[in-house]
């Protein structure tokens, strides 16, 4: 029985719980952003933020070989209008790239963006729209500490993210993507959450 769940590509999605290695890049080294590999150290996604792609609030999620299947950029509520400027909570859409390098909005991921909606939810919805009402999948937990879960909207977890426990360092942790669920997808998600922080993917 198929239970995949693309967002990105099918050809993302696994028949088995996958562990990712994540590997930030010091904004000295490449220009920031992160690597991915599986644990047999080979690169299954490279991400390039601010220092590479020299725009600030824009995220490019490539695979192993260095082809751009992902682009993701940040709308502030200053350039949605008076409706969206009302809002206290930031943007983020994700589009999936085919090889003519053609967009298609794929998700969208909404932040607080200040005190006032400190702890709320962060939330994801999927396009096309998908048979949950208000939302698809929601982050909990602390991405700072390296210790957070993204779940759908049954609540069944679908990724976990904790520290490589031998290295005990941010620059590395890992995230363990279960079965049917799409890596591109949740590696984006990763992304957008370093960058939210003002990890390796923003601008210094």
């Amino acid at each position: 029985m198929d239970n995949s769940m693309p967002v990105v590509s099918k050809m993302f999605c696994s028949s088995t719980p996958t562990a990712l290695m994540i590997r930030r890049r010091p904004m000295v080294v490449n220009g920031g952003g992160f690597v991915v590999t599986d644990f047999n150290h080979n690169v299954v996604f490279i991400v390039d933020g601010c220092g590479i792609l020299g725009s600030k609030g824009e995220l490019m999620v490539k695979d192993g070989e260095g082809e751009q299947i992902l682009f993701i950029s940040r709308k502030s509520p200053l350039q949605g209008g008076i409706v969206q400027a009302l809002s206290t909570r930031n943007k983020w859409n994700g589009y999936s790239m085919d090889y003519q390098g053609k967009n298609k909005l794929v998700f969208s991921l909404t932040d607080p963006k200040s005190c006032i909606a400190k702890g709320a939810p962060i939330r994801i919805h999927i396009e096309p729209k998908r048979h949950c009402k208000n939302w698809d999948f929601e982050i909990s937990g602390s991405f700072g500490d390296r210790d957070c879960t993204i779940i759908d909207c049954t609540g069944k977890i679908v990724a976990q993210m904790a520290k490589k426990q031998l290295i005990g360092s941010n620059d590395f942790y890992h995230v363990t993507v279960q079965s049917g669920c799409d890596q591109a997808f949740i590696i984006g998600v990763m992304a957008v959450l370093d960058n939210i922080h003002g990890e390796s993917t923003r601008c210094l």
